[in-house]
């Protein structure tokens, strides 16, 4: 069973880069059709995608925040890595990595709570 996990600081500065990390299990990230998404969700707004990497290690980002999103990935740790950088606090709130296997976004990590604060 696919299993995704989110790891990474609770709290960063405004104006830091902030650095989440998604360790999955169960299943390769480099199996063909898979893609890797990051999904937020802020205080009192919906699910926001903010980018994926695919299968063949090609990425894509939300234009609202391709200028200061990056999206990597190690094949060796089976990981992918999101790196958001001058966050403000509107960059506040739950993080999810999510993958489309045999539907799209069919597997979800926990979530890791980020508050961006001084």
């Amino acid at each position: 069973q696919v299993q995704l996990q989110e790891s990474g600081p609770g709290l960063v500065k405004p104006s830091q880069t902030l650095s989440l990390t998604c360790t999955v299990s169960g299943g390769s990230i480099t199996t063909s059709g898979v893609y890797s998404s990051w999904i937020r969700q802020s205080p009192g707004k919906g699910l926001e995608w903010m980018g994926a990497i695919a299968y063949s290690g090609i990425t894509y980002y939300s234009p609202s925040l391709k200028s200061h999103t990056s999206i990597s990935r190690d094949t060796s740790k089976n990981q992918f890595t999101l790196q958001l950088s001058s966050v403000t606090p509107e960059d506040t709130g739950v993080y999810y990595c999510v993958q489309d296997r045999d539907r799209p976004y069919d597997y979800w990590g926990r979530g890791i709570q980020v508050t961006v604060s001084s």
